[in-house]
């Protein structure tokens, strides 16, 4: 049992906020979560799961079975399946505020997103639960790498051996197409979607091209928009955008996208092991994808990032900024001896960052120029100092 990071944030909000939301995939480990939480309740908790017919019987009269339980902590989960719960939720938040009267739990969509935040405004406070990040399994070289290859899926990661983690992860992208996205109301063919998937891990981390991806599956560009869209909105994929500024200079407009677990990735490009994964092309993309992704998990959310790239050759694969601090510089590279190119010396200068780190796979933090060092990705948090 790993502990994840979130759970003593969502045990204190329950302490302060009538309603706390814990939104993620499928099979990211929400439910687990929510019952170490019950644990700590005891009697004063009772647990619904809608994708149970007999949960969902108990909800015939919701108003009747909910008030039998006005001083427990509810726990709903897929509440995404039952929409019709919100406007009674915050009709019973209102009749008794207290804090901690429900822990609702859902795989995103756009109508639980809509729904909470119309009908439970100012009652409801938010987190998402990601895959695993390295805070919570560990930092030495052999963690890194299994977290890497299989991704953070806790059945992926936590497997007997890689053969299972692969296994898995193909039986969740099947399901993931198959039967949860029709769940969320989403009506695209998994055969489309599927292709789109696999064409963005070819693309991982390269500048999109909504044309070019419409003209290879023979769709709009819309069409691929709307993809893109669903595998966001249901955490498959992020995209890192580029930072404008007042600077007199050409800067790419364009948005980068990544598949946001490593694990997954690396199913769809059929690497199965460390040493093919080493010698296929995408290493450095699927390690810059890692690697953004784990800062991504350890940011607050009063930091900004982006990527900045003129087309004079200037270039930032990450730039983090918080308020009015000078920002942060980072390159990203798979290399035991990293060396960043004049284009980042030029973006660094361009942004008058205070900071540059050169994460990479090795142990050693050293400096490579004027406040700017190498960082071992197991000290990526030194990154927030």
């Amino acid at each position: 049992m790993i502990k994840r990071e979130i759970q003593n944030t969502v045990i204190k909000s329950l302490k302060n906020f009538p309603v706390v939301g814990i939104l993620g995939p499928r099979q990211v480990g929400k439910t687990t979560l929510a019952r170490e939480i019950q644990k700590k309740y005891k009697s004063k908790a009772v647990y619904l799961d809608l994708e149970l017919p007999s949960d969902i019987n108990k909800l015939q009269e919701p108003e009747l079975y909910l008030n039998q339980y006005a001083d427990s902590l509810v726990i709903i989960d897929e509440i995404q399946r039952m929409p019709s719960l919100f406007p009674l939720l915050r009709a019973l938040v209102d009749k008794n505020r207290i804090p901690g009267r429900f822990l609702i739990l859902g795989s995103a969509s756009l109508d639980l997103m809509k729904n909470a935040s119309e009908t439970l405004a100012g009652r409801i406070i938010y987190y998402e639960l990601t895959p695993f990040y390295l805070k919570e399994v560990g930092v030495n070289e052999k963690i890194v790498n299994n977290l890497w290859l299989r991704g953070g899926y806790p059945n992926s990661y936590l497997a007997r051996s890689n053969a299972l983690s692969v296994s898995w992860r193909e039986s969740f992208i099947k399901t993931y197409l198959q039967r949860d996205i029709p769940q969320l109301g989403i009506r695209v063919p998994s055969t489309q979607l599927r292709k789109f998937w696999m064409m963005l891990a070819h693309f991982q981390g390269q500048l999109w091209n909504a044309s070019q991806i419409a003209g290879s599956m023979g769709v709009s560009a819309p069409s691929v928009k709307h993809y893109l869209d669903i595998l966001e909105e249901t955490f498959i994929v992020t995209q890192l955008f580029p930072y404008y500024s007042n600077l007199k200079k050409r800067l790419v407009k364009s948005q980068k996208v990544y598949i946001r677990d490593s694990g997954l990735l690396h199913t769809l490009l059929n690497i199965k092991a460390i040493d093919e994964l080493q010698g296929h092309p995408a290493l450095g993309k699927s390690w810059e994808g890692f690697v953004i992704e784990q800062i991504n998990n350890m940011l607050p959310e009063n930091y900004e990032k982006y990527f900045y790239r003129t087309s004079a050759g200037a270039e930032l694969d990450l730039v983090i900024f918080k308020s009015y601090r000078n920002p942060v510089a980072i390159e990203i590279k798979y290399s035991s001896n990293p060396v960043v190119s004049r284009g980042f010396w030029n973006a660094f200068e361009d942004l008058n960052c205070g900071k540059g780190y050169i994460v990479y796979p090795g142990k050693e933090s050293y400096p490579v120029g004027k406040n700017v060092f190498t960082l071992p990705v197991s000290g990526i948090e030194k990154i927030l100092e």
